[in-house]
């Protein structure tokens, strides 16, 4: 009995069953993940590779698309073959430690998505508002440092979730009614009291994207006064087109990922299948609309971009 009891406490796998209630139709939602997943792979690849290999582009706001790049390549690759597995072979099972991993990942590089869009929206507050500052303050030391704070909050903010999940008791069910594994996804399948599980999960939402958007905001109030300020109507027009971009972005990606955070709490009428669909789309849509999206506003990046392909079709073969 004492054998049983620590099985069912500590499950050797979870199942991940997709959509559920949409079985049927995985194939069919198989079709546009894949798609936005290679486009993903590829369009931020190549941000990349131009980044790293123009040395006219080893600038600060360049560098933060590099970031944001490699963010996303590692974002998809975490969830989407495993998506897939389940979408064309049914491959529901996934080893608790595998779960938990997947777990890790999915919020840490979540986190660090939010950390990367509010260093991209610092880096146009001073270039626009402090344009005579901007090298002094955006340093490579700066930049360097910016980038390890935001790997190590992910890290710090994730892990105590995870050893929170590892000290549940999972005594009802395996199966996961998703496509990966997530904190409250796993959570709801313990017979204990997780309510310190979901507290520590708004609040440290809050403390992390949620003061991040509340800074971006602020960040972008201040550059559009700044921009009405100037004097040129063309450099008004520059400044609204680059910034437009980064809002964009921006308005995607704190929309979906709000809407879908709050349904999984406190919107228990919205339909499962609804909410798993859009859990996908909040972690897609941005790395798929990123580099979509910055390499056309961005002249640096389309004209490099568009010169490395051209370059490459005129190799002989």
């Amino acid at each position: 009995m004492s054998a049983l009891n620590s099985s069912l406490a500590t499950p050797s796998v979870f199942l991940l069953t997709g959509i559920p209630g949409l079985e049927a139709a995985h194939v069919w939602f198989s079709i546009p993940f894949c798609s936005m997943f290679l486009v993903a792979l590829v369009s931020n690849t190549a941000v990349i590779q131009v980044v790293v290999r123009e040395q006219s582009l080893h600038k600060p706001m360049y560098i933060f698309l590099a970031m944001l790049a490699l963010n996303d390549i590692i974002l998809c690759l975490v969830i989407v073959p495993k998506m897939l597995a389940i979408f064309w072979c049914n491959a529901e099972e996934i080893p608790f430690e595998g779960c938990l991993t997947q777990m890790f990942f999915v919020h840490a590089l979540y986190l660090s998505e939010s950390a990367i869009l509010l260093a991209m929206a610092f880096d146009r507050y001073i270039a626009i508002c402090e344009p005579l500052r901007y090298t002094s303050i955006l340093t490579t030391s700066v930049i360097e440092k910016m980038g390890a704070g935001l790997v190590a909050r992910s890290i710090c903010v994730v892990t105590p979730g995870v050893f929170l999940l590892k000290g549940l008791l999972y005594c009802k069910t395996n199966v996961i009614h998703h496509t990966y594994c997530e904190n409250m996804g796993i959570a709801k399948l313990a017979c204990a009291d997780i309510t310190i599980n979901s507290v520590y999960g708004l609040m440290a939402a809050f403390l992390t994207t949620g003061l991040d958007a509340i800074f971006i905001v602020v960040s972008y109030m201040l550059i559009l006064r700044a921009v009405l300020r100037l004097p040129s109507r063309d450099a008004r027009l520059k400044a609204f087109g680059t910034c437009g971009a980064h809002i964009f972005i921006f308005s995607v990606f704190y929309t979906l990922a709000f809407f879908s955070f709050f349904t999984h709490r406190f919107g228990p009428n919205v339909p499962h299948h609804v909410h798993i669909i859009l859990a996908n789309l909040y972690l897609l849509v941005p790395p798929t609309l990123n580099p979509i999206v910055y390499g056309v506003k961005t002249k640096e990046i389309r004209v490099r971009v568009l010169g490395l392909l051209c370059q490459k079709q005129s190799v002989p073969k």
